[in-house]
């Protein structure tokens, strides 16, 4: 049987004017309308604007967006900073309106897109749970069959009584969650903000929201967190600039996205002019260091170097490290290791330049692609990170066998099996 399309998103477009302070809510886009219509200037225009043509420039957050939503689909919606996302949530969420386009919903909406959203700070805990209930259509019998349930989730059962304002970005996004995922709205729309949880939270805050899709209802939600997104997504849109560039399963929306990242190069050299770094400690180039032509390509069975180049230029008497974060396609860190993990009580860095390599084995990484990133530390503490140096694919080696899949998980270490006598 067909689900039910609960989201139709149809030429969606949203501006804004640069040098204007833009009508952020439903009631200052009719202020402004309102204006027009009496012939008189903009109320939200800046002072030294003259009228709203000579504002500014058009901004277009989202420039024809089209999409639909059906009943129990967990959506993801992905992109850089910028991309429209929060615009699009918004828009959905009916906190501003749309410049062109139309949007149909059908049932409750329930938003969690900010840090204490749709809660009044000078209201306690319990009491901003009714109001919730109220604003989502629901009576007071309803609510309080939830009651127990809300307070247990959001783990604040101490502080429930207390005048929201006095609580931290943490508790508020807890009982945030636990309101929007308890009340039982058909659509819940949730944005970054559940990354102020700690990782437990976080965990809980997933579970939840497949539960909540099980149960037939619809969840969006936006993150940059690719791996959350794969775990509970069943299907992403991917936005650039304000438009769709992708609309599809999970795992093929986010590989692609990520390849956008990463720009093969197994060698980067900068000049002394645009070195990354601190006044007393510049990285001057990383290379991939292997075997056989720069051609071959580089399997799982092989082994290879990443070679790290630096110039100290005044750190003295102090305990310099350097070290590397390895990512994967998935956007996963795959190790982490520093030059002290094996080099302990070794000369330290004196000033001038250095190079140090780190080795990775044969036969322990998957195939995929990876990239590099270069830390430094100074006394045990981060100094800085280089996020953007090499990248690079390791392939699939010729083997025998019946198997020709990529084998799952982050590492494929080659390891001994035997057989023993029956016991």
């Amino acid at each position: 049987m067909a689900r039910r399309t609960v989201i139709e998103v149809e030429g969606l477009k949203k501006r804004y004017r640069l040098g204007v302070i833009g009508g952020a809510t439903l009631s200052d886009e009719l202020r402004a309308g309102w204006a027009r219509l009496r012939g008189q200037p903009n109320p939200l225009a800046t002072l030294d604007a003259v009228d709203e043509q000579r504002s500014g420039e058009d901004f277009w957050a989202l420039r024809g967006v089209d999409f639909r939503v059906e009943e129990g689909e967990i959506l993801g919606i992905i992109g850089r900073n910028g991309a429209g996302k929060s615009t699009l949530l918004k828009l959905l969420s009916r906190i501003t309106s749309p410049t062109e386009g139309r949007i149909r919903m059908r049932g409750r909406v329930n938003s969690l897109l900010e840090v204490g959203t749709g809660f009044n700070p000078e209201l306690t805990g319990r009491e901003n749970i009714y109001l919730n209930g109220t604003i989502l259509g629901m009576r007071k019998s309803e609510v309080d069959t939830k009651l127990e349930d809300i307070i247990a989730f959001s783990g604040i059962k101490h502080h429930v009584d207390t005048p929201v304002k006095r609580y931290s970005s943490g508790m508020k996004v807890r009982l945030g969650f636990a309101v929007a995922a308890h009340l039982e709205p058909e659509v819940m729309i949730i944005d970054e903000v559940l990354a102020v949880g700690d990782a437990e939270f976080q965990r809980k805050c997933l579970g939840k929201m497949k539960d909540v899709s099980q149960s037939g209802r619809t969840v969006l939600f936006v993150s940059h967190n690719m791996v959350s997104v794969q775990s509970l997504c069943t299907r992403v849109i991917w936005l650039q600039d304000g438009k769709v560039v992708m609309d599809g399963p999970t795992d093929e929306v986010v590989r692609s996205y990520l390849h956008t990242y990463t720009v093969q190069r197994e060698r980067i050299a900068w000049r002394e002019s645009e070195r990354p770094g601190k006044e007393d400690l510049q990285l001057r180039g990383v290379e991939l260091v292997r075997h056989g032509a720069p051609d071959d390509l580089l399997a799982v069975n092989d082994d290879f170097a990443v070679r790290i180049d630096f110039e100290n230029l005044g750190v003295v008497d102090e305990e310099m490290n350097v070290g590397i974060n390895l990512i994967n396609e998935d956007d996963v860190l795959v190790f982490t290791s520093t030059y002290l993990d094996t080099q302990r009580g070794s000369e330290p860095f004196g000033l001038g330049p250095h190079s140090v390599r780190c080795a990775v084995p044969a036969d322990l990484l998957n195939s995929g692609d990876y990239r590099v990133a270069v830390n430094f530390m100074k006394r045990g503490k981060f100094y800085f990170r280089c996020e953007e140096t090499i990248a690079f694919t390791i392939h699939d080696a010729r083997r025998a066998g019946s198997y020709f899949r990529k084998h799952k998980g982050v590492v494929r270490p080659l390891l001994q099996w035997n057989r023993g006598p029956v016991v």
